[in-house]
């Protein structure tokens, strides 16, 4: 889902996992501090790709703050750090959950949320996952 480049995005960013060689482009149209559009392209790992899929429907329609906020959980819930956000306040994010017993691949499901959060904010440089 919503795997295009967005027309009218006034914000982006980029990222890498030289690891894996997963890039991703995440594209946002802010209106005001409401993400009224997002989408991706790249290309890489199917877990890389299906987490941004499924970021780019969870976030849609979301505050700049709502978002962050979900970020971190979702971090939380692959990296297993903070609280270990629970998988059930994540909806669908939660197949993800699994993901934390396989450290390299911590990275593939985070570079699209890592992404994301440079383009909300403003971020020129590429995120890398190194």
């Amino acid at each position: 889902r919503n795997f295009q480049r967005l027309e009218g995005a006034n914000r982006h960013a980029e990222g890498h996992n030289p690891l894996c060689g997963d890039q991703i482009t995440v594209y946002l149209h802010m209106d005001g501090e409401v993400i009224r559009e997002i989408s991706f392209q790249g290309a890489g790992c199917a877990i890389s790709q299906s987490a941004a899929s499924l970021m780019t429907t969870a976030l849609k329609g979301k505050t700049k703050a709502e978002a962050q906020e979900l970020f971190a959980k979702f971090h939380d819930m692959v990296t297993g750090e903070g609280n270990g956000a629970d998988p059930m306040e994540l909806g669908k994010l939660a197949v993800f959950a699994g993901v934390r017993e396989f450290p390299v691949r911590v990275k593939c499901a985070s570079l699209p949320w890592h992404t994301m959060r440079a383009a909300l904010d403003g971020k020129d440089e590429a995120v890398s996952t190194e």
